[in-house]
């Protein structure tokens, strides 16, 4: 027999039990939070045609996994959950009542470098809003992000705010040509990692004039409270078209975010923020976390124009995307979102002699709820089945030996402890309950 070396491709993993119980309780209670804000849930295949998911978002689309199936059909792996969003409504639009509130939580698949945080198969958790202009539509995205974050743990979050019109206004503003905008977005967008300089050159190299670029640098590096940086907004790009309705319109979205009860300190306004995706058109949105200081965890922003491309006229939409890879990441490092090691409450002992009466005590154990593993090696020992269970970090152990079924009862074992007791079959499944702590 020839033996083959197991291996995974770079920028691949598996997700083994312990990892598995923190994401799966971690998209848990995603789900929970877009539910209570009245999102319904969506899924959508993982390979697309190349025409849906190409014109749509820029360098992203550079890292597309794709190829010519066994029917030579062009196809392609989804690089986010976006495009696929806008391709269901403009199916679909006919069955969408509007405006369509939906989550979508699932794997994606970028070629791009891996590094600490970036995997080429990672998940998305999405939350959007299609088919209101209102800036409430926004306000409730950020809203549930913040929601979604704090459930977890990750109190010290801040949302920063910016929007896409007021970038091209500040772009214009500073002299660059209006069909240039996209590229001022890409290089802005990376100002936190390469710095001014960095931007400069990649301005520059653009073909935006020197002075041009060092004036767009300066303005969306400009410091101050959100009202400060508003007010400046609104008084240098007064003049500048879109500049006054982008004011205008964040003025509104920090208004609804304060009337929809999200914590003060929890957003922020940041001329700064670009998000490198082309299909952006309004407000723009990135959840950083600076204590610890990993950066961002999440993002988001409006893209009235992206249904438009497969209806031929304009759908708003508006939405947001958290990381479950970068979120897990901090929550492993810091222990911010503690999660049991396994979801088996209790383990019952299996003996040839009481095999099954074994049985019977864990199909009732499972009729009440409670998590249950039976052993499938009635010819181990008691001590070498007790510690299997413990390996698996199963807190409590049933042992039904024959002398004290013949009583009706049987033993259970605390396996951290070590302390054991007698307990009536008829009670057991409460005395495991109150074991809990239920």
């Amino acid at each position: 027999m020839s033996v083959r070396k197991p291996q995974i491709l770079k920028g691949f993993r598996d997700y083994m039990p312990e990892q598995k119980y923190l994401r799966d309780a971690v998209a848990a209670t995603f789900r929970e939070v877009f539910a209570r804000h009245g999102f319904q849930p969506l899924d959508t295949p993982a390979l697309e045609y190349m025409e849906i998911l190409t014109g749509k978002a820029g360098e992203n689309e550079k890292l597309m996994y794709h190829f010519a199936d066994q029917g030579e059909r062009e196809i392609g792996l989804r690089y986010d959950l976006t495009v696929p969003l806008a391709r269901v409504v403009a199916m679909h639009q006919n069955e969408i009542v509007m405006p369509f509130k939906r989550y979508h939580m699932a794997p994606v698949w970028r070629a791009e470098k891996p590094q600490r945080g970036r995997f080429r198969e990672f998940w998305q958790c999405d939350a959007d809003i299609v088919g209101s202009t209102s800036m409430l539509a926004d306000a409730e995205g950020i809203s549930v992000l913040v929601d979604a974050l704090h459930a977890i743990g990750m109190t010290s979050a801040v949302v920063h705010i910016n929007h896409r019109k007021l970038l091209k206004a500040m772009a214009i503003l500073a002299g660059v040509e209006e069909e240039n905008a996209a590229t001022v977005y890409r290089a802005i967008d990376k100002l936190a990692k390469i710095g001014p300089d960095g931007v400069q050159a990649e301005l520059e190299r653009a073909g935006i004039p020197a002075g041009s670029a060092r004036q767009v640098i300066d303005l969306v590096s400009t410091q101050g409270t959100s009202a400060e940086l508003l007010d400046l907004a609104d008084a240098k790009l007064a003049a500048i078209p879109g500049g006054p309705e982008a004011v205008a319109e964040l003025r509104e979205l920090m208004r609804f975010i304060g009337s929809l009860g999200v914590p003060h300190n929890a957003y922020t306004i940041d001329l700064s923020l670009a998000r490198g995706i082309d299909y952006y058109t309004g407000p723009v949105y990135e959840a950083i976390v600076d204590e610890p200081k990993v950066g961002s965890v999440a993002g988001g922003g409006r893209y009235d124009g992206l249904v438009g491309m497969f209806l031929g006229r304009d759908v708003p939409a508006t939405g947001i995307s958290l990381g479950m890879e970068r979120i897990l990441e901090v929550l492993q490092e810091f222990d911010l979102f503690p999660v049991p090691p396994t979801t088996t409450d209790v383990f019952v002992v299996s003996l040839p002699d009481t095999l099954a009466d074994a049985a019977h005590i864990a199909r009732e154990l499972r009729k009440h709820g409670i998590n249950t593993d039976q052993s499938i090696q009635p010819n181990r020992s008691i001590g070498d089945q007790l510690k299997y269970a413990d390996r698996l970090h199963i807190p409590l152990a049933v042992i039904p030996g024959s002398a004290e079924l013949a009583e009706g009862k049987v033993s259970v074992k605390d396996l951290a402890s070590g302390e054991q007791r007698t307990v009536d079959i008829a009670v057991l499944w409460e005395d495991i309950v109150r074991s809990l702590g239920r």
